[in-house]
């Protein structure tokens, strides 16, 4: 597995809570992969609700166009 070594600073109430993890470069690795999933899963939400809110409002265009000349052949 490639690594990378990184300094971080955490407030001592954390510090002091992950002391009893005996592998607690695992545990961090974890925390911030389910972390940046979360935010990635919650960006691809936010762009999947804006794209159907635009095509909402293109439905919406159209069915008023298709409105306005459906009942000039009847």
């Amino acid at each position: 597995m490639n690594t990378q070594r990184l300094n971080i600073t955490i407030p001592k109430k954390d510090a002091a809570r992950l002391k009893a993890k005996s592998n607690k470069s695992a545990f961090i690795a974890e925390a911030v992969r389910e972390k940046l999933d979360l935010e990635e899963k919650n960006l691809k939400e936010q762009e999947l609700a804006q794209a159907y809110r635009e095509v909402s409002r293109e439905e919406a265009g159209l069915l008023k166009d298709w409105d306005s000349v459906s009942g000039d052949s009847l």
